[in-house]
Parts: structure tokens; sequence; C-alpha cells
């Protein structure tokens, strides 16, 4: 496997925790105590994912979140929230700022290597070509899943990792109504262990990025979610 993986976590114990078992389950893992030596080494690497504290010595894992999402090189590497901070204000908020995944303290680390799996696994599609062609959804928005990009009007809009593959699951399955729980089991299937209002804040987001086409996306009251076209 081998891919790699930043985590920033000021706790060295922890750091070195998820290091284990994370280099166990095959990943290549760099581990920083602050954001300085952070942003230092994401100048010069990329890693496949980041695995972000909240509360660090030097600043806020939400701000540091923001600025990797608003950067055109780093918007695309997916982040996953560790933090102690368990509530579903924090959770949701963190995903209002772009995280693709939210994992409160105490954890399991069994759960969070699954996890990030998971995640690498929907962010980055195989090279298998089969069911990647770019097709159209309407003659206004294209989706290219090989190079995991959406196009409404001929420009990129930019969806996270989350947010393309809920797109995209929506739009191999045009008309279909889908619960918020059906939903999480596509994307994290037995493992999940998040809010179904994790569900709202990525359709939400969606449309808000695929404007002015955003209201494809109808909710079905009391149900879930439907791609209309």
């Amino acid at each position: 496997m081998n891919d790699l993986i930043f985590v920033v976590e000021d706790e060295t114990d922890i750091a070195d925790l998820i290091s284990l078992h994370l280099k166990n389950a095959g990943f290549s893992v760099e581990t920083f105590l602050n954001l300085n030596d952070f942003h230092l080494r994401l100048e010069q690497k990329l890693p496949r994912a980041i695995l972000l504290d909240l509360m660090l010595p030097d600043g806020d894992g939400m701000e540091a979140c923001k600025e990797l999402k608003r950067n055109e090189r780093t918007h695309s590497v997916p982040v996953v929230m560790v933090t102690a901070r368990s509530d579903e204000i924090d959770r949701v908020l963190g995903l209002e700022i772009g995280a693709d995944d939210y994992i409160a303290k105490p954890f399991s680390v069994r759960e969070l290597t699954i996890r990030v799996k998971n995640l690498i696994k929907r962010s980055y599609p195989s090279d298998e070509p089969v069911g990647k062609e770019a097709f159209s959804l309407t003659e206004h928005i294209q989706i290219d899943p090989h190079r995991h990009m959406v196009l409404v009007d001929g420009r990129d809009r930019e969806l996270t990792a989350t947010e393309f593959n809920i797109l995209l699951y929506m739009s191999r399955h045009r008309g279909w109504v889908f619960t918020r729980e059906q939903i999480l089991d596509h994307l994290w299937g037995d493992e999940k262990a998040v809010l179904e209002r994790t569900v709202d804040v990525h359709v939400k987001h969606i449309r808000e990025k695929i404007e002015p086409y955003g209201d494809l996306i109808k909710n079905i009251r009391g149900v879930g979610y439907k791609l209309d076209l």
C-alpha cells in the first residue's frame, strides 16, 4: 500500500499509537507535533490523507483545515479531524468547513485504521477503466470519475472526496430515493460511526458547489434525497 499519511497530533503517546497502527496496516506515516512543522513538510510533499487534531499548541486545527481546503494545491487531500471535541455541533462544524471525516477521542485504533482505509479508497479511484468513464449528468454538468472532477458549465467545482462520491453514487442511480442511512452505508459500510446529520451537511455543500443547478438534488421529506433530472 505505502500511501503516505500525515498525522498532526501534539500528544506524543497518541501520535505514536496512531502511527504504529497505520504502519501495521501498510501505510507510510509522518507525525507532527505542531502546525508549523506540518506546513513546512506540506510544502515539500503532499500526503494521501491528513489526520488533524483540532487543539494544537501553535494554532487551531479548524482554521488549518479551512486553509487546506482553500488552497488549490491541497484542497483535494482528504482530511480526518481527530479531536476530544465530541459534541455534535463540533462534528457538524468540522464537516461544514470541509473535513472529510471526524473521529472523536477516545477512539478505537481499529476503527480509525478502517476509516482511513475507506477514506483513501473513496478519495482515489482505482486505475480500473470499468465504470470510470466521464459522462454528462446534464448538458451543464459533467462528471469524470477517473479524475474526480465535476465540471459545471465547463468549470471544475472542486468537491471534496466525500461530496464527489455522494454525487457520483446518486448520479449512477438517477431518480432513486436514498435514505441518509443508505448513503452512509455506501460511504462507510459496516464501520460507519458518524451522524446522519453528516449527509445533510455534505448534500448542502454539493448543492452550493453545483449552483445554479443545486435544486437537482431534491429533499424527500421524511425519507432522504434523490437526484431529479
